[in-house]
């Protein structure tokens, strides 16, 4: 960066360069939450210079603590604190609404000719770089946000809760957040933004939302304002659940398919990787709308498809609307369509009530070590819920039919090329997915002959 650029201040941003800017991002967002995260923060801190460091970080500490794809609601935060409501609205869905689109068509394919060779091919060796990609975005998010020991031993020990005692996360999140309380007092250098590195960031130059600049007027608490925003969402979702209620009753698939997820988006924390889990719980073991290898393939076609890792629920309601032919036999295009979006609309409500109703109330405390510091002490736990994911997945890639079955050598080979591949050489997850796709592809044509 030249020196005029480092003292320079930036051009005035338009709503309508900003909704260009949004839309982009939801067309080029791969790489899931820490992939996406990455891109923001280059596009938005580092080139233009849309909001510091600080904000940055302050604002995805507070949107690490939430329950939901944090890469999205930090898109909704900055939307809302540059454009006001408008402006979180437009980044929030321009984030999620092109990757909808693609994951319905993309699930139609997979239901449709999964069974051919070829296609169950490709997911064969898919799957194992889905396990390597997961370790790598634990990595990733670790090696942001764990610059101590004492960060070290939150992220251990909340591997060690959910994995041996199978502690739920949002008391793990609790626990972590009074950890991070209780070190900010005591170790305050251990807790702050920078985990005690004791070096300032280095000077990208001033930014329109700088360290020092004064909050909006948009952007203060008010109860009038917090009232409005809780009464509009809430508004939407009885809107919404009672219709589908009144068109097909309460035990019907498209209605349990909304409540689930609703419960989904406010009962789990820590982003994609974390709420997972109890995706697979509800959705496989409870309602059986979809298998646990079809679970996988979700998250592979998640991993391949621009948006938040989350939208795999896009592709849990399609397969659970085609499984269930909720519309009967002959429309279940149509009925797989219908569930993705009823899924998708619950989903993500609930990440638009945060940012808009808690975003002022944030916004009044960056800088301040007493809420900054609770928010340190959770990011470094999600590490370790992470980890606890990648676990999960390479189980059931690597023995298909149990501990008691046999062991999926191809697929570990695959899982550890995939994994040098993005440690060792650094190649995006794209190449690294269509790669695994491929080789799982050429052992399945190649079976035969070596038998």
């Amino acid at each position: 960066m030249t020196p005029n650029a480092l003292t320079a201040s930036p051009a005035r941003l338009s709503f309508g360069e900003a909704f260009v800017y949004w839309l982009k991002l939801g067309f080029i967002s791969f790489g899931g939450p820490a992939g996406q995260i990455a891109i923001m923060h280059e596009d938005l801190v580092e080139r233009r210079r849309w909001i510091s460091e600080r904000r940055f970080l302050h604002a995805l500490n507070y949107c690490m603590l939430l329950p939901g794809p944090e890469a999205q609601q930090l898109a909704t935060y900055i939307g809302w604190l540059m454009h006001r409501t408008w402006g979180g609205i437009v980044a929030g869905v321009l984030f999620v609404l092109p990757s909808l689109f693609i994951l319905i068509g993309l699930s139609w394919v997979y239901m449709a000719y999964g069974n051919v060779p070829a296609i169950a091919g490709l997911f064969h060796g898919i799957k194992p770089a889905v396990t390597a990609l997961v370790v790598h975005a634990a990595y990733r998010v670790g090696s942001r946000a764990l610059k101590n020991a004492w960060l070290w031993s939150i992220a251990v020990a909340a591997f060690l809760a959910i994995f041996a005692l199978q502690l739920p996360f949002p008391l793990i999140v609790l626990a972590a957040g009074v950890i991070g309380h209780w070190g900010g007092r005591f170790a305050p250098a251990k807790f702050s933004i920078g985990g005690g590195h004791g070096q300032a960031a280095k000077s990208l130059g001033p930014a329109l939302i700088d360290d020092h600049t004064p909050t909006p007027e948009h952007a203060l608490f008010t109860w009038r304002r917090f009232g409005r925003v809780l009464a509009v969402c809430l508004a939407l979702w009885l809107a919404g659940i009672g219709t589908l209620v009144v068109l097909y009753g309460w035990d019907a698939v498209l209605t349990q398919m909304g409540w689930f997820f609703t419960k989904a988006a406010l009962m789990t924390f820590g982003g994609a990787y974390a709420v997972l889990p109890y995706v697979f719980q509800g959705a496989v073991e409870h309602y059986q709308w979809l298998t646990a290898p079809q679970m996988i393939d979700g998250l592979a076609l998640g991993e391949t498809t621009p948006g938040p890792l989350i939208m795999v629920v896009s592709f849990v309601g399609f397969v659970g609307g085609w499984t269930k032919a909720i519309f009967g036999p002959d429309a279940l295009f149509l009925a797989g369509a219908v569930a993705a979006t009823v899924v998708t609309f619950f989903t993500f409500l609930p990440s638009f009530l945060f940012i808009l109703l808690g975003a002022p109330f944030i916004e009044s405390t960056h800088g301040d070590l007493r809420f900054t510091a609770p928010l340190t002490g959770i990011t470094a736990a999600v590490v370790g819920v992470i980890v606890n994911l990648a676990v999960f997945f390479a189980y059931h890639v690597l023995w298909p039919q149990g501990l008691g079955g046999r062991f999926d050598w191809p697929s570990a080979l695959i899982g550890v090329a995939a994994a040098v591949a993005l440690f060792r050489f650094k190649v995006g997850v794209i190449p690294v997915v269509l790669a695994s796709g491929l080789a799982g592809l050429a052992l399945t044509f190649l079976r035969p002959l070596l038998a």
